[in-house]
């Protein structure tokens, strides 16, 4: 019989038509995923510094032998992070490198710092490197040394934060 025959041929009944062959199943597998998003944070403590009043062209530092109130910086992130510093002008004096009218000196330390202070580098108004590859919930110690201007002509209390920053490593 051929084709055309059975195609008639079913046609002309109920039109049933089976299609054998060998089935397939399928199989499948997972893979497991996770992901966490990156969180880079510092807290530094304990945040605050108090110089006092000083004359002209003094310089206090928060070494142990002085305020003893060195900071702490703690990666309070989740991925290893670079810590960098940085000072600012205030409303009556320029941050510069050595003390001058109105311009006053910053400096930071983190080791080896001594007494008299030694080992400081003088803050810019720019980031600069405090510390490198601060794991997570690592912390980096630091002190703070200032020196008034020589002369200053402002007699107000002038604000000289210091801003600390985090970054990937």
């Amino acid at each position: 019989m051929s084709w055309l025959a059975l195609s008639a041929g079913i046609a002309g009944t109920a039109g049933l038509m089976a299609v054998c062959g060998a089935a397939m199943a399928g199989t499948s597998a997972t893979v497991a995923a996770t992901v966490t998003a990156q969180n880079i944070s510092i807290a530094v403590a304990d945040g605050s510094i108090s110089y006092g009043t000083l004359a002209n062209n003094t310089s206090k530092s928060t070494i142990s032998a002085d305020l003893n109130d060195t900071q702490s910086a703690t990666n309070t992130g989740n991925v290893a992070e670079d810590f960098n510093i940085k000072g600012q002008d205030s409303s009556g004096w320029t941050l510069a490198a050595s003390a001058g009218s109105d311009q006053y000196v910053h400096k930071f330390c983190t080791s080896s710092c001594g007494s008299p202070p030694t080992n400081f580098t003088a803050l810019t108004t720019s980031y600069q490197a405090l510390s490198t590859n601060v794991a997570t919930s690592g912390a980096q110690n630091f002190n703070l040394q200032i020196t008034t201007p020589n002369p200053s002509t402002v007699f107000t209390q002038q604000s000289v934060d210091v801003t600390v920053q985090a970054v990937i490593h």
